[in-house]
């Protein structure tokens, strides 16, 4: 089966689209093909759903309404493969750009003749110097200098520089700097990290636009191997930051346009921002403190970077922002950016996801599938198909959030493990429910009573509060603590026989008590159930 557009992805379409972005440009930015892009802009239109403002967009649930209707989905075109002959397989991974190696052991793996025939990788490497040679040079081969106007395009990558000493953790740590470069200026912005998580990516991003004063029109990320961007973005499908990255564009107004894999050069400017400020800035340094490097950078940013004659433009990138692209710089937003999360997740077999190191129920019926969650600093809320199926709060310091309809009718609430709880639980049904209660707990200290108890709370709910009432008195009288026994004076009506006279006066002796009980407990001997309580 084709596989459908996720609906974030089209919730973008939209929000370009009411942007005045054009139709070959969209889908450009969303690494769809034209056909694709005209195809669900039709059936938007449709449903009235491409008009509007760009910052009041609509919910997932209505854009897959609105394709689902629109746009049944079809059978995929059989696809045949293109390795029928190793000279035929090699030109066409050739001119998909793979490398010799890459052909190598991608025909060793998935070719049994070609594994069997011994060929060597030089020999692959002299058929691709020819092909190479017999090609010539092509028009993608030519390297095209890019001029950007003040203020549209930016720039940004990690570089890797070695350990530093982080004073949180009292360890020597893999650390990285991040780099922002405006297009036009070369003017730059520096950070320096011990990690490439999705949440710093975002914040990193919020306190460059914030040193700048302003947003650029395109930011240009690079497709990392960390994630934070390569598995966003690519054709194999998206991650955590496809979403929460779009959220961070569409509350700052940007568009975000990624290198190709596998194509750092398609983003030069940085690339060679990263690379100046490795060399400059931290080759022969001896600190290793990042609280002593992080003002260091700024002030080298400022001081050495900025007024430095950069070798392209050949002025100083500082004097071109502040005279040129600081003031044609998008204008911040009025309200702070809160950070917005994606993470997909699996509803595990106990009905919950996980997420920061704790748990959030799902209904059952989504256990084993796979979810969205959408977390801000306050909530997690969890999608399902695109569908909002669950609201937590991350307020407080459980370990475990857990909504009892979540879980199936009548077992939700055996996960209460606590006394008190059951004996408030029982408390509501009436006062005789709640002493009968308490007696089956204490009536042995050393078994536990808790699971009689949960079935017999249970069983009496399902009860008008009157019958539960007589039939707990009943009991209690008798002395009968067990979820049998209970069982059996409801279902024979025994609750709505008067109780002995003795028991209505209050004034039973031990020995009629015993009579009693003893009574009960030969009435349960000859009673036999036809099923036990879960």
């Amino acid at each position: 089966m084709r596989k459908r557009v996720e609906m974030d992805r089209l919730q973008e379409l939209v929000r370009l689209h009411r942007m005045g972005t054009g139709d070959r440009e969209i889908a450009r930015l969303l690494a769809m093909s034209p056909n694709t892009e005209r195809q669900y802009r039709r059936a938007l239109v449709e449903a009235g759903l491409l008009e509007g403002p760009a910052d009041e967009l609509p919910e997932l649930d209505v854009l897959k309404r609105a394709v689902t209707e629109r746009l049944p989905v079809k059978l995929a075109p059989q696809q045949v493969s293109s390795l029928q002959q190793w000279l035929a397989s090699i030109t066409a991974l050739h001119g998909k750009g793979v490398g010799p190696k890459g052909i190598y052991d991608r025909l060793h793996l998935e070719d049994e003749s070609f594994r069997a025939s011994g060929a060597s990788l030089s020999a692959v490497k002299r058929v691709c110097m020819r092909l190479k040679k017999a090609r010539g040079v092509r028009a993608e081969d030519v390297a095209i200098p890019v001029d950007t106007t003040p203020g549209q395009v930016a720039q940004v990558d990690f570089g890797a520089v070695g350990k530093l000493y982080d004073p949180v953790g009292r360890v020597m740590r893999n650390a990285y700097v991040f780099v922002l470069v405006l297009g036009h200026s070369r003017h730059m912005v520096t950070r320096l990290v011990f990690d490439q998580k999705v949440s710093t990516w975002l914040q990193l991003h919020v306190e460059a636009f914030e040193e700048l004063g302003g947003v650029p029109e395109v930011v240009v990320p690079d497709n990392l191997k960390s994630a934070v961007v390569r598995a966003a973005f690519g054709v194999g499908g998206a991650t955590a930051l496809n979403r929460s990255y779009r959220e961070l564009a569409r509350h700052y107004g940007f568009k975000v346009d990624p290198a190709p894999i596998y194509q750092p050069k398609k983003k030069g400017k940085v690339e060679a921002g990263v690379k100046y400020v490795k060399g400059n800035f931290f080759t022969g340094r001896d600190e290793v403190d990042v609280e002593v490097l992080r003002p260091k950078l700024q002030q080298w940013v400022r001081e050495v970077a900025g007024t430095r004659v950069h070798g392209t433009t050949g002025r100083r990138p500082l004097d071109v922002f502040e005279r040129e692209e600081k003031d044609v710089l998008r204008a911040l937003p009025a309200r702070r950016y809160q950070p917005v999360m994606w993470k997909e997740a699996t509803v595990h077999r106990d009905s919950h996801v996980e997420y920061d190191r704790r748990l959030y129920s799902v209904p059952w019926r989504y256990i084993g599938s796979k979810v969205w969650l959408q977390v801000t600093g306050d909530t997690v809320i969890v999608f399902a198909n695109d569908e909002r199926v669950a609201t937590h709060s991350r307020r407080g310091t459980q370990l475990r959030s857990t909504v009892d309809e979540h879980l199936p009718e009548h077992r939700g609430l055996l996960r209460h493990r606590s006394r008190t709880w059951w004996e408030e639980r029982a408390a509501r049904i009436g006062p005789e429910t709640a002493q009968y209660v308490k007696e089956i707990f204490d009536s042995d200290d050393v078994l536990s009573q808790l699971r009689p108890v949960q079935a017999i709370v249970m069983h009496l709910e399902r009860h008008p509060v009157e019958r539960a009432e007589r039939a707990s008195r009943r009991a209690r009288h008798f002395g009968s603590y067990d979820y049998r026994a209970l069982k059996n004076i409801l279902t024979r009506g025994l609750d709505l026989e008067p109780l002995p006279a003795a028991a209505a006066t209050g004034t039973s002796s031990p020995q009629e008590s015993f009579r009693f009980a003893r009574s009960a407990a030969e009435l349960l001997q000859q009673w036999k159930p036809k099923d036990e309580p879960h």
